[in-house]
């Protein structure tokens, strides 16, 4: 059994559907990001950076102790080896692969959560809307070129890596089927190899099951304060606050 410390979010998604492509056994255990479960002394043993997802293996390859792992990307690859699926153990097309891996974690995601950041999230934290104009038209424009690349890419591939599904398909299609909210719907008539590909890969079974899972976790209606607070926990970390709860951490485990 996996255990799956998860908010239905795009990095959360990747894990339930590489999960449900694999027909791993799992159990999720939600951390609730706006209510501030990432920074608890448990969650922080298995995920230091204070992000989900993170799994814990409790039957890892290679057998032995429970096995936890934190960031996304590496999840996938772990339960690719672990079931050897998705990710070619030929050095050639395992690292064709990979590198696209590295690609969405560098490019996609961080540029996709920060356009979406100044484009919605920011208007209510900013005193000033135009203090958001350079950052949405920066990292907007800069999705919009990512888009791209992914769009000159798949007009010669069917998948990210080539011919093949991979763990690459697997860790993009999360942030890249949102593409169209985040710039505007024209973006799948500019990039059509985009749009076919975002089409299939969302017609995959486990793909639909894993992103729908517990997806009422995310749709929680809040007070007014509680958006307050949710807003101030997402967006107003500071290494303080991340010092505090690692101490917090390590308290609760001496005492264990």
């Amino acid at each position: 059994m996996i255990d799956v410390h998860y908010w239905p979010t795009p990095n959360g998604w990747k894990v339930t559907i590489m999960l449900e492509e694999c027909g791993l056994d799992y159990r999720i255990v939600p951390v609730d990001i706006g209510g501030g479960d990432q920074f608890k002394p448990g969650f922080l043993r298995i995920s230091p950076n204070n992000r989900m997802p993170a799994i814990v293996d409790h039957e890892p390859l290679g057998g032995g102790e429970p096995l936890s792992i934190f960031e996304s990307g590496a999840i996938l690859e772990y339960l690719a080896d672990k079931t050897g699926r998705f990710l070619a153990s030929e050095p050639r097309q395992r690292y064709r692969t990979l590198q696209w891996v590295h690609w969405q974690m560098a490019n996609l995601g961080p540029m996709m959560g920060n356009a979406n950041h100044f484009k919605n999230y920011g208007r209510n934290l900013a005193e000033d809307p135009a203090q958001l104009e350079y950052g949405t038209r920066r990292f907007v424009g800069e999705v919009d070129r990512l888009c791209g690349v992914m769009d000159a890419q798949l007009s010669a591939n069917e998948h990210l890596a080539g011919a093949e599904y991979s763990i690459a398909d697997i860790v993009t299609w999360p942030w890249a089927m949102a593409a169209g909210r985040l710039i505007d719907e024209d973006v799948w008539t500019r990039f059509p190899h985009l749009k076919r590909w975002v089409d299939a890969v969302g017609a995959r079974p486990a793909v639909d099951r894993g992103w729908r899972v517990q997806r009422e976790l995310g749709q929680q209606e809040r007070t007014e304060e509680e958006e307050r607070r949710r807003r101030e926990i997402l967006f107003n970390q500071t290494s303080d606050k991340v010092r505090a709860a690692r101490e917090a951490a390590a308290r609760e485990a001496a005492a264990d």
